[in-house]
């Protein structure tokens, strides 16, 4: 049985948390000397989404996907234990944990407290791929449990905006927020965030591997186009902090009040979920597929559903905006945790990423 080998980390990845800081650093300072970028990018929207964010995020998500053995996935979905922990930690836990974290944190800032509980209901849909190969996580079960959420996303987001800001809050004596979502948001952002890149994805395998053969298809094509995903990466982050970076002058209090729930919401999750794909016998790849899509938030549309229902100059839409500012880092920072306590938590394990970088070779006792 061959152990699973952390593949030769190229320069964009070795120094992957001085790239996004640098990313992070010339998106902010961008916003504060050109203030007139937000108003421009706000012009190159269709349908509430922006372009220029959505081309970077087609060209982070495309890679991910194109590794993909799609021909694994219908046993993925077999595996009961592994959907049913990913649908609970997802769909359960995470919208509930932030509601607890945002009431908490945020007991006098109604218009903030909302726009972080639709934070925790918009599941990871994108860049949970980047983070879970980064990672050395399980491809195919994390494209799955992806598909998963979309499907829920589109049936679920709109009900639990109403039990999360209107009905829980009432039950309890607390606050309770009028909101209307866009159906069409919802739908639109699936579709266009998950569903083009799956399809240019799963397309490119077909294509390449009946005309070159899989062979080359994995060691010559997927090589050649990896560098795209942390490029597109990047690219999106210069542009999410360009577009916050006069607001977050001007409200640096609000930043530090919202990012604190965020960064114990990040790291809880990702700890609480990593612990339970242990404790019910998932190994290492599917423990790091399932611990990322439960941490990461679908942040594209918890802006876009900010931005249409309450207006890009709300404090929701700030609350909204401020995620990424915490999740990047955090999940980067996550993906090296994940690395270094793989051999630790699952000695033994054949998906590990081998500590060095020869091919060894572990025999059945």
């Amino acid at each position: 049985m061959t152990v699973a080998q952390r593949p030769r980390m190229s320069w964009l990845n070795r120094f992957l948390p001085v790239w996004i800081l640098v990313a992070m650093g010339v998106g902010l300072l961008l916003g504060r000397t050109m203030p007139g970028i937000g108003e421009t990018l706000a012009r190159l929207e269709v349908g509430g989404i922006s372009l220029p964010i959505t081309l970077g995020l087609l060209v982070m998500m495309y890679p991910p996907l194109a590794k993909v053995r799609y021909d694994k996935t219908r046993k993925i979905v077999a595996d009961k234990r592994l959907m049913t922990v990913s649908i609970v930690l997802n769909w359960l836990v995470g919208p509930a944990f932030m509601f607890a974290l945002a009431w908490f944190f945020l007991p006098d800032q109604p218009e903030l407290r909302t726009g972080l509980i639709i934070v925790g209901l918009a599941r990871c849909i994108a860049m949970v791929l980047v983070w879970s190969d980064l990672s050395c996580g399980d491809r195919e079960a994390t494209a799955v449990l992806v598909a998963i959420n979309s499907v829920f996303q589109v049936l679920m987001f709109g009900l639990l905006g109403w039990f999360y800001l209107q009905v829980l809050p009432q039950w309890l004596g607390l606050g309770a927020s009028e909101v209307e979502f866009s159906f069409w948001t919802i739908v639109s952002s699936v579709l266009v965030f998950l569903g083009v890149p799956l399809v240019a994805g799963a397309l490119s395998r077909v294509v390449g591997e009946n005309i070159k053969g899989r062979q080359w298809y994995e060691t010559k094509f997927l090589p050649a186009i990896s560098p795209l995903a942390l490029l597109g990466l990047l690219y999106t982050i210069v542009l999410l902090f360009s577009l916050q970076g006069e607001h977050i002058a001007a409200q640096p209090t609000a930043v530090v009040r919202v990012a604190v729930p965020l960064l114990l919401y990040f790291v809880g999750m990702f700890a609480v979920s990593l612990v339970v794909s242990k404790l019910v016998g998932m190994n290492y790849a599917q423990s790091s597929s399932v611990s990322f899509t439960a941490a990461g938030n679908n942040f594209e549309l918890a802006i876009a559903v900010s931005i249409g229902t309450f207006g890009s100059h709300s404090a929701q839409a700030l609350a909204g905006t401020i995620g990424p500012m915490v999740e990047i880092p955090v999940l980067v920072g996550l993906v090296y945790v994940m690395l270094w306590l793989g051999p630790k938590l699952f000695p033994g394990d054949a998906t590990v990423p081998a500590a060095n970088r020869e091919a060894r070779v572990v025999r059945n006792a």
